[in-house]
């Protein structure tokens, strides 16, 4: 980080300040039913109203069809539960960058908060169209972005806006580049990195990466029955991808080479069918049944999983164990939840994504030492990628 200035080299007071920030956060019937988002951009915003700027926050929510305004995808009820979080009155906006907009931010006060509204309800955020970009940049003097999540798109309000204005990084970007590079460039070993989910193609250039930094990976999810097949196992009816097979075979002789411990499962919680209650089996991964899918890993394995975890002086975990949103399939994940979040003395990094709905299902994150906001944004960080939001920053 450099090369990228922060918030705290921006001189705020009575400037108007327009800040990325991800608002992405899920509604039931109007209200925000997970506030982590909102909860993690308080430091910035609280830092810049603090110093009397006239604060403009821009966000997305949820995928519009960027015809205009839609319900749905307001972010009125975001607006009204950062009021309550901040206990202070905050405006919402009718528009992005139409009259409404222009006007409540020409209105705005010293240490008064505007909220845009949805960036994606004009497509031409997605498109990084010029034209935007500019309209946006009108409404502020400075530029900050704290929405890592976003920042491995190269929008509007993430990229093209940065060039436009003074650009700084929030508290949040900064956290999660420092954090995440890091553990990468320099991690306390033993480095233990735990991937799971349900595809190899996904995962692969993570894979790739992480065999060049830890000293153990430990794979899980749907993913691991394709190595099991590169090993010459049979998986029954569980999720593969026979194009990855041979990808999956490169990948366990590269853990080889380098001396990695690739850790696999030995056994599974096999089910007859997608479903809460279907009929289950605990099974050797050399044992699975044809007619059955492997839907977690089992008891063994989370036992092995568990051993190496302790171990560990760096834990870096992006992805579930199995299908952990039904109860007959969420023991391997809560059990290396309840390993990483045992494991005091270790730096324990949750990369995004269903790994962070899991330690919040089960009551561990505080627990870990950093969790990060960006799922995508922190899998290609790690993958080696540039990110758009954070390179359009630099100095």
């Amino acid at each position: 980080m450099a090369d990228i200035t922060t918030i705290d080299a921006l001189d705020a007071r009575g400037k108007r300040v327009l800040v990325r920030v991800d608002f992405n956060v899920p509604l039931d019937g109007g209200a925000v039913t997970d506030d982590t988002r909102i909860r993690a951009a308080l430091p910035t915003i609280e830092k810049l109203v603090g110093d009397g700027a006239r604060v403009i926050l821009m966000s997305h929510l949820g995928r519009p069809a960027g015809t205009g305004f839609e319900e749905a995808y307001s972010l009125a009820p975001a607006a009204a539960r950062l009021a309550e979080l901040l206990g202070r009155d905050v405006a919402l906006a009718a528009d992005t960058v139409g009259p409404d907009a222009r006007a409540k931010a020409a209105a705005l006060g010293e240490g008064e908060v505007l909220v845009l509204e949805n960036l994606r309800f004009d497509k031409r955020e997605k498109k990084n169209d010029p034209a935007f970009c500019a309209e946006l940049a009108e409404l502020g003097d400075a530029y900050v972005n704290d929405a890592f999540g976003t920042a491995h798109r190269a929008h509007a309000s993430t990229a093209g806006v940065a060039a436009l204005l003074p650009a700084y990084a929030g508290y949040l970007m900064e956290r999660e580049v420092a954090t995440l590079t890091g553990m990468l460039d320099d991690p306390k070993r033993p480095f233990v990195a735990i991937l799971g989910g349900s595809k190899v193609s996904d995962k692969i250039k993570v894979i790739d990466a992480l065999l060049d930094k830890a000293d153990v990976l430990i794979i899980g999810g749907g993913m691991c029955f394709t190595f099991l097949l590169a090993q010459g196992l049979g998986v029954g009816a569980s999720l593969k991808e026979d194009d990855w097979v041979d990808r999956a075979a490169g990948l366990i002789e590269k853990a080889r080479e380098r001396g990695v411990e690739l850790l696999l499962p030995v056994d599974v919680v096999a089910a007859d069918r997608f479903a809460e209650d279907a009929a289950v089996a605990t099974v050797p991964v050399d044992a699975i049944p044809e007619d059955m899918m492997g839907l977690d890993i089992g008891p063994e394995t989370a036992a092995a999983y568990a051993k190496a975890i302790a171990g560990a002086a760096s834990v870096f975990w992006n992805g579930p164990m199995g299908v952990f949103e039904m109860e007959p399939f969420a023991a391997g994940t809560r059990a290396v939840a309840e390993a990483v979040a045992a494991n005091e003395a270790a730096d324990t990094i949750i990369g995004g994504g269903d790994s962070v709905a899991a330690v919040n299902k089960f009551g561990l994150a505080d627990a870990m030492t950093f969790i990060s906001t960006g799922g995508g944004a922190s899998m290609e960080l790690v993958q080696g990628e540039a990110l758009p939001g954070v390179e359009a920053l630099r100095a």
